[in-house]
């Protein structure tokens, strides 16, 4: 017996959903299925795989709030946001992803050369196998999925325990949308399980999302293979609040890029350095908006802040927290200006530290919660000092009216991503990627084709005198 899983409501302990674990055998039988219907939907002309995805797209939206719904229920985001991530991010992704595809596909082709045709042709990998994470169980999965199936490769996916329905609604979505039998398939995996899937030899391609722990357990995984690996392990990402910049909108944006999903983003904002001359203001607004924030009971469309995934995660932020504060650090907001949080429960208050420095938890290792510490700076060379002192680089931001500044500082920040004036977001025409723990490869724009497909030379002579 392989086991059962189930999906506790971090809502009020319930239980959303119970499926079996796949066995070994259901696992080859589904790669053995997804090889055979690769074989074919391959030879399936572009255009025709790129309507499927984009129809699939808009099955998707038109019941994005039954699907919000379930989403809320299993991962505890506040309903009032949970339908956007369908129809705003996951949508918006898969939209662009087709429509990149004709020219990221296309053949290369050299320079003329008489007598001789020659070019470059990406083909499909063949079974590309996607582990995704719970906390943007949306998002994170069709940034592998849409540009694997658009490029003719068939997929596997493996959803967080959290998060089983999602992996469903893909599959139904994309059967909904015409796609052909085994191209998709859904595997309820404990971790030896999916171990074992990423050293079958019918699997061409491993898609990542999770911890760095996570990221390494893949890599022993695939030890004895040839296979690519995408690793996409999370972050501590920095801001930059320069004395030059709009104030009100850094707040804003900050304290939504900080507490957005109780905090729970890989690219949401965990520490924050401010210019002297602006901080004192900076932090006063930072804390006034916090306060606003209503934490509760995640289906009342009032509530702007939920629980967090799990009780466990939200004491590994307490502990953090405390540990900072007996430190020296100050707490900002009084955890009783929030009813609803409660020691041993994932419902979790939102924190701002300040006094903060680098000795401490809280400002080098993943919080991944609704905690937030602020540094006072007096330069950007202490600012960009301060960013990359880190060991994970997956984006950073800044916040100033000066666009060539933003870009010369920006050149020396260790990131995959460098934001001016906004943060936690990922545009479907720009590379996705890290640097140091934050992983390796690349999903979306025209590059993230590449890590899906293989080229393949042509080299013709077309006369023989």
């Amino acid at each position: 017996m392989a086991g059962i899983l189930r999906c506790i409501s971090p809502i009020d302990g319930s239980v959303v959903a119970e499926r079996p674990l796949a066995t070994a055998a259901d696992a080859a039988s589904a790669v053995e299925a997804a090889r055979r219907a690769q074989a074919g939907w391959r030879t399936v002309p572009l255009a025709q795989r790129m309507a499927i995805c984009a129809a699939f797209a808009e099955h998707m939206v038109a019941d994005k709030d039954r699907l919000g719904r379930d989403l809320t229920r299993q991962m505890g985001r506040p309903i009032r946001y949970t339908p956007g991530e369908i129809a705003g991010g996951m949508a918006e992704r898969t939209r662009r992803m087709v429509e990149l595809a004709p020219s990221a596909l296309a053949d290369v082709a050299a320079s003329d050369k008489p007598g001789f045709t020659r070019f470059v042709r990406k083909e499909p990998l063949g079974v590309v196998f996607v582990v995704a994470p719970w906390n943007y169980p949306y998002l994170t999965a069709v940034n592998a999925i849409v540009p694997a199936l658009v490029a003719g490769n068939a997929v596997i996916l493996k959803h967080s325990h959290q998060t089983p329905l999602v992996a469903e609604a893909f599959r139904d979505g994309l059967a909904r949308a015409g796609l052909p039998e085994g191209v998709f398939q859904v595997l309820h995996l404990g971790h030896a399980g999916t171990e074992a899937l990423i050293g079958h030899p019918g699997v061409d391609f491993v898609a990542f999302t999770g911890s760095v722990q996570g990221g390494h357990a893949v890599t022993r995984a695939a030890k004895d293979r040839f296979i690519g690996l995408g690793l996409e392990l999370g972050g501590k990402d920095p801001a930059y609040v320069r004395a030059d910049c709009d104030l009100d909108h850094a707040v804003e944006n900050l304290v939504d890029g900080a507490f957005f999903n109780s905090g729970q983003s890989c690219c949401g904002i965990e520490r924050i350095y401010v210019h002297a001359d602006v901080h004192d203001r900076f932090v006063d607004g930072f804390v006034a908006l916090t306060r606003t924030y209503k934490l509760g009971d995640p289906l009342d469309p009032a509530t702007t802040l939920g629980p967090m995934v799990r009780a466990s995660a939200a004491d590994f932020v307490r502990g953090q927290v405390a540990e900072a504060v007996a430190a020296g650090a100050r707490s900002l907001v009084d955890p009783r200006h929030f009813p609803a949080d409660a020691p041993g429960t994932p419902y979790l208050a939102p924190h701002v530290l300040v006094g903060v420095d680098h000795s401490m938890r809280v400002m080098t290792e993943e919080s991944f919660g609704p905690v937030i510490g602020i540094m006072k700076v007096s330069s950007d060379e202490e600012a960009i000092r301060l960013m990359n002192d880190s060991a994970y680089g997956l984006t950073a931001a800044i916040w100033t009216a000066d666009e060539d500044a933003a870009l010369s500082i920006g050149a020396r920040v260790e990131t995959g991503t460098w934001f001016m004036n906004r943060c936690d977001y990922l545009d479907p025409e720009l590379a996705w990627t890290g640097v140091k723990d934050s992983g390796r490869g690349c999903t979306l724009s025209r590059l993230g084709y590449d890590y899906l497909t293989r080229p393949k030379s042509f080299h013709l002579r077309t006369t023989t005198k």
